[in-house]
């Protein structure tokens, strides 16, 4: 990607961070983004066509960065990701990373639209894993880890983020189905 589209992209993620931090969703517009970012309108609408599709995004480079190989990490090392729960701890640790936005999207009406993204992602990444349990459609083994991996994702951030991302994914595959716990 163009140096110049990466550093626009970076302003405009950041700027809705400092936003959600002091306004609820609901309340941020394109133009407080713009503001906030320091760029035009056009400039803002050549990236994403609306703050959901930007919430859509932080998603989106989250996954694909943590389900596709490679990348470097300021404050964790996972450049191989090669099991299944090396992968959620991988995602907790950027939760972790991002805590006051997380928190700030998690109390806002923000909320639904980012878990529902989650959601997507958690049940494509559950699937690329082929985990199978007998008598168990896939349908719902699908939802049921993820719809789990979420609760717990919002009991972490109502706790503060007070427990580990070790704590949590050791906690998470203890009380998976065993094919998954055997990961």
């Amino acid at each position: 990607m163009d140096r110049r589209i990466v550093k626009t992209r970076k302003a405009i993620f950041a700027a809705f961070d400092a936003l959600i931090f002091k306004t609820d969703y609901s309340k941020i517009s394109v133009q407080n983004i713009i503001d906030q970012a320091d760029i035009g309108r056009s400039t803002f609408y050549e990236h994403f066509e609306t703050k959901d599709e930007l919430l859509r995004a932080k998603c989106t480079d989250l996954f694909e960065h943590i389900f596709v190989p490679g990348g470097t990490e300021a404050t964790h090392a996972f450049s191989r990701n090669s099991t299944f729960e090396e992968k959620i701890m991988h995602i907790l640790y950027h939760l972790l990373d991002d805590k006051k936005v997380i928190k700030g999207i998690l109390a806002s009406e923000g909320r639904q639209i980012f878990l529902q993204y989650f959601r997507s992602y958690l049940a494509g990444a559950v699937e690329k894993e082929n985990i199978r349990v007998e008598e168990v459609p896939d349908v719902f083994l699908k939802n049921h880890i993820a719809g789990s991996f979420i609760e717990m994702v919002c009991w972490w951030a109502d706790c503060d983020f007070s427990e580990s991302p070790e704590n949590l994914t050791r906690w998470f595959f203890c009380v998976m189905p065993t094919p998954i716990a055997n990961l």
